[in-house]
């Protein structure tokens, strides 16, 4: 179940100006409705705060096995900076990661609540055979069949619409894809970012 659009009836999910929790497995999709928000000047590509590529920014040189935890620690301090610079100025801020455990999600909304900011959850929620299919379509080595797998189970479990209602998300918000036959750019024109 998702909240019933705020519009005037122009059919288009408003989404307010806050914090926005995409909240979905590896191929489920993020990305790529990410990024027809920007293509289509919806939202500006500072609006968009990715955990991924801030890895990509931060680790340029390979780094060892045993380096892992301190490059996600200061990848997840840079992200939350950034998403502290966009809502103290009155901004809105896309957290663009997995964001599938209750743990990663309290993160943003603390900071959330720190500005008083309102949050909108966003759901990717893809069928595991179509999860696969797009993940084998990807070029990501760092990511596995068996991640993949995890964390839809893991989204499963820990990211239903009444779960994240009661995390404290303002509004919840399913995002179609592949299995609904809508692409990101198909999907992207149902939101409206104001």
């Amino acid at each position: 179940m998702t909240d019933a659009p705020t519009s005037a009836g122009d059919g288009l999910i408003r989404v307010q100006v806050g914090l926005v929790v995409p909240v979905g497995p590896p191929a489920s999709g993020k990305t790529s409705f990410v990024r027809a928000l920007i293509a289509r000047r919806q939202i500006d590509a500072e609006t968009v705060v990715s955990s991924d590529e801030i890895r990509a920014e931060l680790t340029r040189v390979p780094l060892a096995e045993g380096d892992s935890d301190v490059v996600d620690a200061r990848i997840f301090e840079e992200r939350d900076r950034r998403i502290v610079a966009r809502l103290a100025a009155g901004r809105s801020a896309i957290a663009e990661s997995t964001n599938v455990t209750p743990q990663a999600r309290a993160r943003l909304l603390t900071i959330a609540r720190r500005f008083n900011a309102p949050v909108t959850m966003l759901r990717f929620t893809s069928d595991i055979t179509d999860l696969l299919q797009q993940h084998s379509e990807r070029n990501r080595p760092d990511i596995t069949t068996a991640d993949v797998r995890a964390y839809a189970a893991t989204m499963m479990r820990d990211a239903s619409t009444d779960q994240l209602r009661s995390e404290g998300a303002a509004a919840v918000h399913d995002v179609p894809g592949r299995r609904q036959g809508v692409t990101p750019t198909e999907a992207a024109e149902r939101f409206s970012f104001r």
